[in-house]
């Protein structure tokens, strides 16, 4: 099972990439987990995460092929 990460913002900073595929995730819990493993300073910012384009605060069940979007705080002008 394989899903598509965005990162947005200073998140793609962080990471250095603007998305990664991850594979063998359950849930948005393990996904988050993995993230941290992998970029252990993205801890240090908020952002929200969107399922499939879906903003979410659960902890879902992800299926392959879903996309996770984590993105920070915007502001615009």
């Amino acid at each position: 099972m394989e899903v598509k990460v965005l990162f947005f913002g200073v998140l793609a900073e962080v990471s250095g990439t603007s998305f990664k595929h991850y594979n063998n995730v359950k849930s948005i819990g393990d996904l988050k987990l993995r993230i941290q493993d992998e970029f252990p300073e993205i801890v240090h910012y908020n952002f929200r995460i969107s399922l499939n384009s879906e903003l979410t605060d659960n902890d879902l069940m992800l299926k392959s092929g879903d996309e996770v979007a984590l993105m920070p705080p915007f502001a615009g002008g």
